[in-house]
């Protein structure tokens, strides 16, 4: 397979596109620890309470660059709006498993094992192009043979798994589909999904280049109707050939707008569905709470004509009494004040906040603190392991995850969600915090702090027990202060008090008289605050283990290309979307960095350039494996050799917010769920 053009997936961090109880131990089986409630909130309805007509207003991050979802330049948007308008084989459920999707297949089986792998498939015969043709086996070979691998005219993202079949050719019975491999394949059910017609995939200018402003020819429930402003915005409309359940809305506008327009935009009425930053969130949710009918403010009213009186002024000490006791009223008398005394454009504010409402799940991805592994300390397994055991994930997920009520438990898994099938908690591969532990390590590598007996002759001056000069300690951390940190200025371990803290700083840890100094890089930007906050926390972990932090804030455009793509950095925080494939879409992420001729490092996309040969031999073994219970097992225990070699460390799954018209229903937040788009609509 071609290093450059494995299956391709899409780096994100703090919510911006850039090109995922806490154990000590492994657990023995699956572990669902996710509520099905944290992994889909879509305001399910049957399809008889859903309204047949109206227009949806979906936001997208940005105007597709193709419609064709295996080029390079392919994003979310191009993949929301195939799941649409194209054929997709095989759907997801709420817990990332595989369902065969009846409106296009009968039957997909794996009728022979050997000596070739063969997978069947039985097309629904009303299956058709909106040309009319049928769905056939030619449409299959065309999407073989230009993503193969084997043609460099094909400006193709990825052809893993089509580089593994030998031929496609019509099966014996009608409507038909025969899949021979030339090697076995465990994920066989991620290919064809989108299927394309063959005018798209059988010629490669239009492969390139056609479908950069649309779609002539789809299969699904909508089809592609016009653009507007290039792609920014894409409407699609009822598929008059649709052979499947009718779709519900007349129209479907995927509308390109930046998440900082996203609040003004649904405020405004243009948008009926968008995925929110946390901010936007909480104005939703705080909009919803009513206040309370106060038995006194109603008589106080009555009595006065008036409700303008500030509540602690009308109610004298009694008033006060309660707000500072935190009474319930007394809260509710000063919303309802504020909201009566609020201006017009306030009013009308709030009102268009509460025809909104935030549906919320656990996304299909996770955010990891990633450990550069190639150069400095962080070469040293045993400066990776130590920086592991001294981060408190369990505190992490909940600094982030707590506040919007999902579950807080930290992910233990690099290559499966919680929820997913086969699922174990891996993190006792390399510990549960354990500041001695961390420390131990360090010293294991030659990093110790310096001792309080040769400190004390150096400085002639009293120290505590740990080594500081309890006299220098108190002026450093009232010129401290709040010990701020930012644009590179270190967050320093040894710098007497620890102004984030008020408590005494551990000694930072020296080597050959050097301090461990390690390069903090953190994206700024719009969605990237909970990123600076987890980044900040952690800096002070480090620090009790005297490991120093030089946090440097770089703008989010250039986050990937200059720092994670490049290695410029020792410690940087970003995520990984998660698959139904891990065998096949992780494998790039974790494989081991291979020389290239002019003496570079060849990454693929293991950006913390840590990788071992048995994990690559367990990814390998994995895919080649077609019984699915011993393919998971390998999966689960490359995860584990990923834990132990203390590349990536998972904090959390990240927090999918999405602001919803109240009256949207089979929409939301769709975790891993495949939306099932002609059931989307209003409510009657």
């Amino acid at each position: 397979m071609s290093i450059a053009k494995r299956r391709r997936v899409v780096l994100l961090a703090a919510g911006v596109l850039l090109p995922l109880p806490w154990a000590s131990g492994c657990s023995s089986s699956g572990d669902d620890s996710s509520p099905a409630a944290a992994r889909r909130d879509v305001a399910a309805a049957a399809r008889d309470g859903v309204a047949d007509k109206g227009t949806l207003r979906w936001a997208l991050g940005a105007a597709p660059g193709t419609f064709n979802a295996f080029q390079t330049n392919a994003d979310s948007g191009t993949q929301r709006i195939a799941g649409a308008v194209l054929p997709s084989l095989f759907t997801l459920d709420g817990r990332g498993r595989p369902q065969r999707n009846p409106d296009y297949l009968q039957a997909a089986d794996v009728v022979d094992r050997e000596p070739k792998q063969v997978v069947r498939y039985k097309l629904n015969p009303k299956a058709v192009w909106t040309d009319g043709r049928p769905i056939g086996a030619e449409d299959f070979t065309a999407q073989w043979k230009a993503l193969r691998g084997a043609d460099g005219a094909y400006w193709t993202a990825r052809n893993a798994g089509y580089d593994r079949i030998a031929k496609v050719e019509p099966g014996d019975g009608e409507h038909e589909v025969e899949v021979t491999f030339a090697k076995p394949y465990a994920d066989w059910r991620s290919l064809f999904t989108p299927l394309y017609p063959k005018s798209v995939m059988s010629d490669p200018a239009a492969f390139n280049d056609g479908r950069r402003r649309g779609l002539a020819v789809s299969a699904g429930p909508f089809m592609m109707r016009s653009t507007t402003g290039g792609t920014k915005s894409v409407t699609l409309v009822r598929n008059p050939r649709w052979w499947g359940d009718r779709a519900r809305l007349d129209k479907l506008v995927f509308k390109a707008v930046p998440v900082k327009e996203r609040a003004a935009a649904l405020l405004a009425g243009k948008l009926d569905l968008a995925e929110v930053d946390r901010a936007m969130a909480e104005r939703i949710q705080d909009a919803a709470k009513v206040p309370g009918k106060n038995k006194e403010n109603k008589e106080n009213k009555g009595k006065n004509g008036q409700a303008g009186a500030e509540p602690s002024a009308r109610h004298g000490a009694a008033a006060g009494t309660d707000l500072a006791a935190g009474g319930r009223d007394a809260a509710d008398a000063m919303r309802a004040w504020a909201e009566a005394n609020a201006s017009k454009e306030t009013r009308a504010k709030k009102a268009a906040l509460r025809r909104l409402t935030v549906r919320k799940a656990l996304e299909p991805a996770y955010t990891q603190l990633a450990l550069n592994g190639t150069k400095g300390p962080l070469a040293d397994e045993r400066v990776r392991r130590a920086v592991a055991r001294a981060i408190d994930r369990k505190d992490l997920a909940k600094l982030v995850l707590g506040p919007l009520d999902l579950p807080t438990k930290p992910l233990g898994n690099h290559l499966l969600m919680a929820g997913q099938q086969g699922y174990k908690d891996h993190s006792g591969a390399i510990g549960g915090k354990d500041t001695h532990a961390a420390q131990a390590l360090l010293a294991d590598a030659g990093w110790r702090a310096d001792s309080a007996s040769a400190r004390q002759k150096a400085l002639g001056a009293k120290t505590d027990e740990q080594g500081h000069d309890a006299a220098r300690d108190k002026r450093d951390g009232e010129q401290r202060g709040g010990g701020k940190q930012d644009g590179g200025r270190g967050a320093g371990p040894d710098a007497g008090r620890s102004g984030r803290t008020g408590r005494a700083a551990t000694a930072v840890v020296r080597k050959h008289g050097q301090p461990l100094e390690l390069r903090f890089v953190v994206p700024t930007g719009a969605g990237t605050a909970p990123l600076g906050t987890v980044g900040e926390r952690i800096a002070r972990m480090l620090e009790a283990i005297g490991v120093r932090t030089k946090i440097t804030k770089v703008s989010g455009s250039g986050y990937f290309k200059d720092h994670i793509a490049s290695g410029d950095y020792d410690l940087a925080l970003y995520s990984w979307p998660a698959s139904a494939y891990p065998a096949t879409d992780a494998r790039p992420i974790y494989a081991k960095p291979q020389p290239a001729a002019d003496g570079s490092l060849v990454v693929e996309q293991n950006y913390t350039r840590v990788g071992t040969d048995q994990i690559d031999q367990l990814f390998d073994q994995a895919v080649a494996e077609l019984d699915s219970g011993s393919s998971r097992a390998l999966v689960s225990r490359a995860d584990a050799r990923i834990w132990a070699a203390a590349g990536s460390i998972p904090l959390y799954q990240r927090p999918q917010l999405v602001a919803a018209r109240k009256t949207v229903v089979n929409a939301g937040a769709f975790g891993f769920a495949t939306p099932r788009y002609q059931d989307i609509g209003f409510r009657k």
